[in-house]
């Protein structure tokens, strides 16, 4: 059995169907779906806003590289193009972390190397795992607690979406 955390972010065309699509497609492995949080671009900011989430997944039949894979799957139904790094996209499904895996390849880093410093992943985390730690940085909250306040109101919870 692996158990992992995906987070979830759309900023083209329907930014909660894509999420969606991104849920219904991971299907009985979906253990448990953050509420949705509007967040400003990171790293590109001139392109619209990012509606972001984090969903827990459990699976016998995948692996690591598994639910890479899957996630890249759904990326291709929701017909996203990489055409520029943290560029705008309809969807984008990242493998944050794996229960007992840590990996150095470039194509798979786990933990995910961003997820100490980004609340768009922490916060929605956070909210349905407060007891959560990421491998080799410490438990959830604290590094919640050790963003800059800019970067928390910067996550603005939508109570008005569900993806469940």
């Amino acid at each position: 059995m692996s158990r992992a955390v995906l987070s979830l972010g759309s900023n083209l065309g329907d930014r909660s169907a894509y999420l969606r699509l991104a849920v219904d497609g991971l299907g009985e492995a979906v253990r448990a779906v953050s509420p949705v949080y509007e967040t400003a671009p990171w790293g590109v900011t001139d392109q619209p806003d990012f509606l972001n989430a984090v969903l827990i997944v459990e699976s016998a039949e995948l692996d690591a590289w598994g639910w890479l894979r899957r996630g890249q799957e759904i990326e291709r139904e929701a017909e996203r193009r990489r055409e520029q790094r943290w560029g705008p996209r309809t969807l984008d499904v990242d493998v944050v972390t794996v229960d007992g895996v840590t990996s150095d390849d470039p194509e798979l880093l786990l933990p995910h190397p961003g997820t100490p410093s980004r609340a768009t992943v922490l916060v929605p985390w956070l909210a349905i795992e407060p007891g959560a730690e990421l491998p080799g940085h410490g438990r959830i909250a604290g590094l919640v607690g050790a963003l800059p306040a800019e970067d928390l109101a910067g996550v603005r919870y939508r109570g008005d979406l569900a993806l469940r």
